[in-house]
């Protein structure tokens, strides 16, 4: 029996590939390595051909979702877990995660995890902070960790697919539709992970109008998430005010080049919650009344636009 299936998609990562594999190698249990070269041109695949121990998997550069939805077609693992090319997991994460999991029958073994700045190796723990309700801190009520710090039963995820229509926040998406589910949680007191924070391109930090589109995928995926809950008269309050704190910030900045888009959202935000109050200074709250949020908006941007 495989105890957990580890899912690596990559593309032109080879110079921080082999340390996630090497992260992944853990006694005491059996760990299934599946790294799914999307396409890379840097040499990847032929450094994956010459190792041991790998299932590598070779796809044609359409993306980190496909990637991810190859591997699990293949995992064999009663656990599994995700992990960028970027990252690595922690000393004792995958065997101390699966004795947990095993011996309180978790569905989902939580975690936090590690920051390491690659130029300073400075290092900061986000310690997994607790929360009596799963969905509302994955709404954003209080900070929801990374869902590479996380190992999920393999049954628990199979048919959760990691969604190409929301594919610059197709992670966020995912762990919403799990804790959807209603797993029994288990909780690791360590870090999960080490996210490496590096100057080079993550699906995280996006500018220009990939930052816009990034942005209007988070709305579009809240607002599917909630209309799922609302469905099942599982909308609380708590909730819909954990989804509106969330995606406040996003929606300012989304406004920045799509005012009346945004606003829509706003209106959104006051028809979920009538009592809904925008956390900005008071004259500008003001301005929101009387003005309406995009013109406000517009004239903010107007206003930055000039000359000192």
């Amino acid at each position: 029996m495989i105890d957990m299936s580890i899912v690596i998609p990559t593309y032109n990562r080879l110079w921080s590939l082999p340390k996630a594999v090497e992260s992944c190698r853990t006694a005491g249990c059996t760990v299934e390595i599946i790294v799914v070269d999307d396409g890379s041109t840097d040499g990847t695949w032929n450094w994956l051909e010459r190792q041991s121990g790998i299932v590598a998997i070779r796809t044609e550069n359409w993306g980190k979702d496909w990637a991810v939805q190859t591997a699990m077609a293949t995992a064999r693992g009663e656990y599994v877990r995700f992990l960028d090319s970027d990252d690595w997991l922690t000393a004792d994460a995958n065997l101390d995660q699966l004795e947990l999991a095993r011996r309180t029958g978790a569905d989902i073994v939580l975690a936090g995890y590690e920051d390491c700045d690659e130029t300073t190796d400075n290092r900061r723990v986000n310690a997994w902070v607790d929360c009596d309700d799963f969905i509302a801190q994955q709404l954003g009520e209080v900070w929801p960790s990374h869902y590479s710090a996380f190992l999920f039963r393999l049954d628990l995820i199979r048919d959760i697919p990691h969604r190409q229509d929301f594919a610059l926040r197709d992670d966020r998406l995912f762990i919403l539709e799990v804790a959807m589910r209603n797993p029994r949680p288990a909780v690791y007191r360590k870090p999960g992970f080490v996210h490496r924070r590096h100057d080079g391109d993550r699906l995280q930090r996006t500018t220009g109008f990939k930052r816009d589109l990034a942005n209007w995928t988070s709305i579009a995926i809240f607002r599917k998430v909630l209309g799922v809950l609302e469905a099942r008269g599982e909308l609380t309050l708590r909730r819909k005010r954990a989804a509106i704190g969330t995606l406040w910030a996003v929606v300012r900045t989304f406004a920045k080049a799509y005012p009346d888009e945004a606003a829509e959202v706003v209106d959104w935000f006051h028809r979920l919650d009538p009592d809904f109050r925008p956390p900005v200074r008071p004259v500008l709250s003001l301005s929101y009344r009387l003005l309406g949020f995009a013109r406000t908006e517009r004239l903010l941007r107007l206003r930055a636009a000039l000359p000192c």
